[in-house]
């Protein structure tokens, strides 16, 4: 995010949705995970405005897994979203929001028996199959309930994303999917084609997340529609729908230049129409999956001063009352993000910290080198853009309880999701007597 965007009023404090981070801190305590709602929404509007000028036939999934919670399906539901789920604690949270089941697909590589059977009870609208022995699971469970489903392959496509290793997930030495060069794919849409309880309504692939270039996207077009034209000389099938992942990149600091939707969609547009042209395939329906996209700047982390450690010739360290128990992303591959003062937006920068967490672990530092005023015990750290995979990787390492989550809109504020306590902590803990 450009620091220059956000808002600050006549007390020099960072503004929130219309809402003084002072206030919510003085209201809800630190560590506190916000979401500025109207630019979820404005997230969203923007690939929903790219993709009806592209003039393709779309659905856009938001990806569950950044961040799930009953209020957030609330609001892509109002905004027309499908969703996209990857576990039945995600689905059951969705059913619980009222999110209607038949705008779902439910991914994994590992779906479980209980899982489908949920799905299916539930009248999911699409199950992405992702290996033969869900195939077979899949049969067994429609069978049992004398019912039928959608389904989508996910595959392996062989194109590697330019993105941290950790976040690859479209390389053939991948766990996800079925690989396409050695003719997986080929064969798996044969035994789908053989079971009358299963419908393919379209081929499912995602190469990686956080990415900022457009080569990829182009290259899984190509290769998508490369594959359907064999099936239809092949198999007499032809893809209805391409799912084409998320993996959107956003700016998490001012070195990071992301594409907008518009450029990504043009893109992709693009080398759909050029693919199709070249092997006489109807204009498939494109679905994409923004995840962070949506909620990855809409989200911030606000966290109070607490101690300080100053070295002689070393960069000092500023400790918060969080830290990777409700952002794991910097120790976990080091992601970047830009943080500021909150209550002191107007003072001028005097110093460089390591923004350092609570957690028993080295590693647990926040932000490396940040550029703050001086700070004192009790001033409030507010680190931006950190609305996706945060609060969704959250744990209670150390027996920490983890924060409350807070949607912001219009100047009001509402708790969507309770601030644990230590009480809950041991709540399914069993005593050994």
């Amino acid at each position: 995010m450009d620091k220059q965007a956000l808002r600050v009023n006549e007390q020099g404090h960072l503004v929130l949705g219309g809402v003084d981070a002072t206030r919510l801190v003085q209201a809800y305590g630190t560590p506190l995970v916000v979401y500025d709602v109207a630019v979820i929404r404005q997230q969203i509007q923007e690939f929903q405005s790219a993709l009806r000028h592209s003039g393709l036939r779309y659905q856009i999934s938001y990806a569950s897994k950044a961040f799930a919670a009953v209020a957030m399906y609330q609001v892509i539901d109002e905004e027309g979203l499908h969703a996209d789920v990857v576990s039945g604690g995600e689905l059951y949270t969705a059913l619980q929001a009222g999110f209607p089941a038949s705008n779902l697909s439910f991914h994994g590589n590992n779906k479980s028996l209980a899982e489908l059977e949920m799905a299916v009870e539930n009248h999911v609208g699409v199950i992405v199959l992702d290996n033969f022995h869900e195939i077979d699971l899949l049969r067994r469970v429609l069978l049992a309930h004398k019912t039928s489903c959608n389904v989508m392959l996910r595959l392996t496509p062989g194109i590697t994303a330019h993105t941290h290793r950790y976040i690859q997930t479209g390389q053939v030495d991948s766990k996800f999917g079925f690989d396409v060069d050695s003719g997986q794919a080929t064969r798996a849409v044969q035994e789908v084609l053989a079971i009358p309880q299963m419908t393919i309504i379209g081929i499912h692939a995602h190469i990686g997340s956080q990415i900022f270039g457009v080569t990829g996207f182009e290259l899984l077009v190509k290769k998508l529609m490369a594959l359907s034209a064999q099936w239809r000389d092949q198999l007499d099938f032809t893809p209805g729908i391409l799912n084409l992942g998320g993996g959107f990149g956003i700016a998490y600091t001012a070195a990071d230049d992301p594409l907008t939707p518009a450029d990504f969609i043009q893109h992709i547009a693009m080398a759909l129409r050029e693919a199709a042209d070249q092997h006489q395939v109807a204009l498939p329906e494109i679905w994409i999956e923004p995840g962070r996209a949506i909620v990855g700047p809409a989200g911030y982390n606000l966290y109070s001063v607490g101690s300080r450690k100053d070295i002689p010739n070393l960069t000092p360290y500023l400790s918060v009352d969080g830290g990777m128990g409700d952002n794991i992303r910097p120790a976990l591959y080091h992601a970047k993000y830009a943080a500021v003062l909150a209550n002191k937006m107007d003072a001028p920068t005097q110093e460089t910290v390591h923004l350092a967490g609570k957690y028993c672990e080295s590693g647990d530092v926040l932000v490396d080198h940040l550029a703050l005023p001086r700070s004192e015990p009790g001033d409030l750290i507010a680190m931006l853009d950190t609305g996706a995979y945060g609060y969704s990787m959250a744990s209670n390492y150390n027996r920490n309880p983890r924060p409350a989550v807070i949607f912001v809109e219009d100047g009001l504020a509402k708790v969507v999701v309770r601030r644990e306590t230590y009480a809950d902590l041991v709540r399914l803990d069993a005593r050994y007597e």
